[in-house]
């Protein structure tokens, strides 16, 4: 290898910023050693490492394995190798796990949970019979064969997709039921059939390995998470909601209120109540009260009579809170309100007619005020604190912590909530949505099931027992449809929540593989997009490590969608009574119990589960400590949150599902709990994630508990504070972001721009691409993996399914046809294969049947008149079955399915009525201007019998001018031309580039990361490896200028290059080297349009719009000043109306009015009547306008007046 040299001195300026981060393990104090570089490099270029021990500082561990030139099977000799844990999490979560999980949650345990609570159905004609569900579970997804009912048919996601089908298994229920004079019990009753997740646990992907997954037809990297409806692969989209069940404090500073809200969710109900300070006094207000009650008549009503006692509920023992309070009794005074009954009779005048629940048709009540207010109070306002045989104490106390924020909140205006914040947001996924859903369509199958069994009944004079069984069977269909229905238009709605949402579901986006992976993990926000408000759009702070900062769109939805970050999990619902034992356990005291004084006195903190009061502790430190020791022992779920609000003096655990967190390292007495020992473990697989979870040497935290911890970013940063530990930086971006190599060296706005531009890359989208029938597919004919990867790469399986190619890009001017980001393409990289795609597209028709039994056939295929034996032009692609040949070459025009449809479909064939039995042809033919071949074709059955033709055309396309690339680093650009290689400039080892970049997109856009990335991925070739850009870290630069150097180059990573046209040498080093490029499906073939004559609207007879309806390109108003400005009329003449819409009218000099052949209508003459011309849109406004009696009378002058002719 020749005698090391030392890295040059200057090399840190080419380095930037990276070369500031910490290459060796050394502690903070200790001085950098001189050799180190060298040493790195050496260590790198011989594989060798023999260092002697080194002391375990952390920073330099977390980073050594991205450039310390190691593999991921080399043994471990730190900790520094925990990056080990985030493909052990990733296998038991995350990334699309959450759909996952969330699902198999709804199926296993809230269906049967919703059965439960409806299952008995009574009848109100006959009080004997009922029927009363025991059981409920999913079978696994079968088919349906309609035409004879044979058993049922196991399915595979991949026929559902090219048959069209839904990809979806059984409901069975057991029931037991009355049947005559006895019981009878059924089980495994089908009631209607639910669309499955793929890869969810009822699934036939789930468990499977990748032979079994090829066997299957089924990509092994395929993320799951999806449904398959009729064919189409649609997504339920993370939705994010304000959290349920919480109060938020919020203040109007402009109408000088300040409300505590809470929007109250219950199985049965709901509702959202408000405790409002208005003018400096409180108030209730709920939708079911007329005005808002005053608070002091609230919690009277509620059982709490003594002014004293509402008043140390409220206030405490602090004389301003007192005294802010104490103006609230002079309302009630004013109403003469002491006692409960008073309360209660006044709360029942303001509550709205119509709540007590009266059986329909029965006769009005006379209102009953107590009742009313009771039923508001116990089972309306605040429902989700429930009351207990008339027990009202527990929401009393709530409506006190309410007035007493807002008390707070009136004193100190940081103590407002802030609704942006990610701790007060539930995140919705697919199993809380379904199972709102299913509720709703099993309580109408429920009742629909009633009135039917009512209907049969009551007549008297039935002959065999009445048997519930049948309509069970019949009544199954609403269930179906409605999922269905939901699922594929992506309207959800529930009309007991009142909830109307669209665009909940949308189809997956299968242009590359990592745009279905990004659509897995995206949020959408309820936020309206039109509003121009920045709060909701800003990144916040709590975000960190929750969501990725880079992966959001631009425009109106920046902000708004957002992406999860790499290691996030989305909770699943916790049982509250386990938890509930626990607390007490723990030395905590009935909150219920306690009084006013003992409530607010110092060092007491109240306990709140999923915002509700529970109990009172006096010790709230050491409570934490016990409670999360119960959680890292297993006692309590890993997912229950648990932390401490100093300023309300309040501890909350949350149990909740829909909170987002992620797994840290737990740190005790300034050690991280996992070390080599466990490290290994896992790497043998003796471990997994979840072992290190229920030793406690992780655990999961989530937003609100992130804000009571002290976490360290590295291991160096430990101090007596810490907490917990990070277990990887750069898990903080999301999977699409992931991909960027060197982003913590970009400017941010250019992450953002290729988190959009990955999605729109062309590569390869599974292993079963081509098996798949898809409507719009591109495919890259020779991807290849990153030179310079990134760990997030490696996790998500981007490098075995690639979008791009690794390019040698020199960076310098070449002709003026680079300028503003275009690029120069080698001709000869383009010969073999650069940049080139296919492009697949699908046509598909169905041939339906008809009521009177005949239905749509193929074939007619048509001959020449001259020679019998040869098909027309259009028909020459044709097999002899009317459906084009595999191969054959399509062009504009050509018939690919020779349909016809019969022209009679109504008539019966009974007696006379027999029609006729001719077809018409109704061929589908081929409208694109480029040609294509056909690639597939296949013929098959859909769930209505009716048969399905599906013909897969195939274009390979090379790049041409026009065509849009894009490296990773957000710099687009258009191919500008493509140049012959022998014009090429060259480097010294002979090299050419295939991509020549103009060096004016590197100053305004400072992506220092591209650089990086190229000098890096330059060492990589010449060293025989693939380099890691990973974010926070990476291959270190020196260590890349230290490989260059030894392999003969310059460590800056320029070259030496000749000039391909004339021979002589450059007059300065260009940078030179491979940066990794993505094809992005912007193509010109697809975009390139013009247009002499064609087609017209028929109504304004102007040319239509629009490249796909062969359009005209619009001149409007803007084009149409710049021509008045010039002053050029006749120009405006001849593109406004002769080249438009010109039209001949005639015209009665003597009215204004519109004629027709000569002749005036209005006038009743042919005198004076002259045809001009106008646009026909004109004349089509002039008719609308008479239409509202409003007419346009046209006012006729000489053309040429200065010429002196008559008029």
């Amino acid at each position: 290898m020749g005698p090391k040299k030392k890295a040059p001195p200057n090399s840190a300026s080419a380095a930037g910023p990276s070369s500031s981060e910490k290459p060796s393990a050394r502690k903070p104090t200790e001085a950098p050693k001189a050799s180190n570089a060298p040493k790195k490099a050496r260590a790198r270029a011989s594989r060798v490492e023999d260092e002697g021990p080194r002391e375990d500082d952390g920073f330099a561990a977390l980073l050594e394995p991205f450039y310390g030139g190691k593999s991921l099977t080399d043994p471990i000799k730190t900790a520094e190798d925990k990056w080990n844990l985030l493909p052990a999490f990733l296998k038991v979560k995350g990334l699309v796990k959450q759909h996952i999980d969330s699902f198999n949650y709804f199926v296993e345990h809230e269906m049967m949970d919703i059965v439960m609570a409806n299952k008995r159905v009574t009848s109100d004609v006959d009080s004997d019979f009922f029927l009363e569900y025991t059981n409920v579970h999913v079978g696994t997804p079968e088919r349906l064969d309609y035409s004879d009912r044979k058993p049922l048919h196991e399915i595979t996601p991949n026929e559902c997709r090219l048959r069209d089908m839904t990809y979806a298994a059984p409901i069975l229920v057991d029931f037991r039921y009355r049947k005559g004079k006895q019981i009878s019990l059924r089980s495994n009753v089908p009631i209607a059939r639910m669309p499955i997740m793929l890869r969810s646990s009822k699934c036939r992907l789930s468990g499977k390995n990748d032979r079994q997954m090829a066997h299957m037809n089924e990509c092994a990297l395929d993320p799951g998470g999806y449904f398959i409806v009729n064919g189409t692969e649609k997504v339920i989209l993370v939705q994010e909601q304000l959290s349920k069940n919480r109060v938020i404090v919020e203040a109007d500073v402009k109408k000088g209120i300040v409300s505590a809200s809470v929007t109250s969710s219950t199985h049965e109900r709901k509702s959202k109540g408000y405790v409002i300070m208005k003018k400096e006094k409180i108030y209730l207000q709920h939708n079911i009260l007329t005005e808002p009650v005053p608070i002091v008549i609230v919690l009277k009503a509620m059982g709490i009579p003594s002014d004293n006692e509402i008043l140390l509920l409220v206030a405490g023992i602090e004389d301003k809170y007192q005294d802010e309070f104490a103006v609230n009794f002079e309302e009630a005074t004013k109403l003469g309100i002491f006692s409960q009954y008073q309360a209660l009779d006044y709360i029942g005048t303001k509550v709205k007619m119509g709540v007590r629940n009266r059986a329909p048709g029965a006769p009005p009540q006379r209102r009953n005020t107590l009742a009313d207010a009771l039923e508001a109070l116990s089972n309306i306002i605040i429902t989700h604190v429930p009351v207990h045989g008339m027990d009202f104490r527990p929401k009393a106390l709530y409506i006190c912590f309410m007035v007493r924020r807002v008390l707070m909140a009136m004193g100190d205006p940081k103590l407002v909530d802030d609704r942006d914040y990610v701790g007060n947001k539930r995140l919705e996924l697919a199993g809380q949505l379904l199972a709102l859903l299913f509720e709703d369509l099993f309580k109408k199958f429920n009742t629909d099931l009633k009135m039917n069994i009512d209907k049969v009944l009551k007549k008297p004079n039935r002959t065999a027992a009445f048997d519930a069984y049948n309509h069970m069977l019949s009544h199954g269909n609403g269930i179906t449809a409605g999922m269905n229905r939901a699922i594929s238009t992506g309207n959800w709605s529930v009309k007991r929540f009142k909830m109307e949402r669209a665009g909940v579901t949308h189809v997956l986006s299968r242009l590359s593989f990592i745009s279905a992976l990004g659509m897995m993990t995206r949020i959408s926000s309820q936020f309206e997009k039109t509003r121009k408000v920045s709060g909701p759009r800003a990144l916040q702070p709590s975000q960190f490590g929750m969501l990725c900062p880079s992966d959001t769109p631009e425009g109106e939805a920046c902000g708004l969608v957002k992406n999860l970050a790499l290691m996030t999990h989305i909770t699943t619902n916790d049982e509250e009574e386990p938890i509930r034992q626990h607390v007490f356990f723990l030395g905590t005291e009935d909150i219920t119990k306690c009084s006013g004084r003992e409530i607010y006195e110092p060092g007491a903190y109240v306990v709140y589960i999923n915002g509700t009061p529970l109990a009172l502790s006096r010790e709230p430190k050491k409570f934490l400590n016990a409670f999360r020791n119960l959680r890292r022992t297993g006692r309590v779920s890993e997912f229950v949150s648990i932390y401490i609000n100093h300023h309300t003096n309040s501890v909350h655990i949350a149990a909740d599902e829909g909170r987002i967190c992620r797994p840290l390292i737990v740190v005790e007495k300034r050690k991280s709990k996992v070390t080599k020992r466990y490290l290994e473990s896992l790497r043998k697989g003796i471990m997994d994630f979840d072992d290190f979870l229920y030793r406690g040497l992780i655990e999961y935290v989530d937003v609100n508990e992130e804000n009571d911890s002290n976490i360290a970013l590295y291991e160096n940063e430990i101090d007596a504070t810490t907490t917990h530990l990070e277990i990887e930086p750069f898990t903080i971006l999301g999977a699409v972001a992931g991909l960027i190599p060197y982003p913590h060296h970009n400017q941010s706005p250019r992450n953002t721009y290729q988190c959009a531009m990955g999605k729109q890359a062309i590569g390869t989208i599974a292993y079963n691409q081509f098996s798949r029938i898809d409507t719009l597919l591109y495919l890259m004919v020779y991807p290849q993996q990153p030179m310079v990867k990134t760990r997030t790469i490696e996790l998500i399986h981007y490098d075995k399914l690639p979008a791009g190619q690794n390019a040698t890009v020199a960076v310098m001017s070449f002709s003026g046809y680079d300028i503003e980001d275009a690029l120069v393409l080698n001709k000869a990289s383009c010969d073999r294969g650069f940049g080139r795609c296919q492009v697949f597209r699908k046509y598909a028709t169905q041939l339906r049947r008809y009521p009177n039994g005949v239905s749509d056939g193929i074939g007619g295929i048509e001959y020449d008149e001259k020679d019998p034996t040869r098909p027309i032009t259009k028909h020459t692609i044709l097999g002899s079955d009317g459906i084009a040949r595999v191969g054959e070459k399509v062009s504009a025009g050509d018939t690919y399915i020779a349909k016809r449809v019969p022209l009679n479909t109504t008539s019966t064939g009974i007696g006379s009525d027999f029609g006729t039995d001719a077809y018409k042809p109704a061929p589908m033919t081929y409208k694109l201007p480029d040609y294509s071949y056909i690639d597939k074709v296949m013929v098959s059955q859909i769930e209505n019998e009716n048969m399905v033709v599906k013909v897969q055309t195939r274009q390979t396309r090379r790049p041409e001018l026009g065509d849009k690339f894009s490296s990773r680093h957000g710099q687009k650009g258009v191919v500008g031309i493509i140049v012959n290689q022998e014009d090429m400039p060259f480097a010294d080892s002979g090299v050419t580039p295939d991509i020549i970049m103009n060096p004016h997109g590197f100053p305004s856009r400072m992506t220092v990361g591209k650089m990086l990335e190229c000098l890096s991925g330059k060492a990589g070739v010449l060293n025989g490896t693939l380099e890691y850009g990973t974010a926070f870290g990476g291959s270190n630069v020196d260590v890349m200028g230290q490989i260059l150097i030894d392999k003969g180059f310059s460590y800056s990573g320029k070259d030496f290059v000749t000039s391909g046209i004339t021979g002589e040498s450059l007059p300065a080093y260009i940078f030179f080297g491979p940066i990794y490029y993505q094809k992005l499906k912007h193509m010109v073939q697809d975009k390139m349009h013009s247009r002499a004559r064609g087609p017209r609207a028929i109504l304004t007879r102007q040319p239509t719009e629009g490249r796909s309806r062969d359009g005209g390109l619009r001149l409007g108003e803007m084009e149409r000043d710049c021509l008045i400005a010039y002053g050029a009329s006749q120009l405006l003449l001849e593109r406004l109306m002769l080249s438009s819409d010109a039209h001949q009218v005639d015209i009665c000099e003597v009215c204004g009015l519109m004629g027709y052949q000569g002749y005036c209508q209005t006038c009743k003459t042919t005198k004076g009547v002259t045809t001009m011309t106008m646009p026909y849109a004109a004349k089509l406004l002039v008719q609308e306008l008479l239409s509202m009696n409003v007419s346009v009378r046209l006012k006729l002058e000489d053309e040429f007046p200065h010429e002196g002719r008559k008029r």
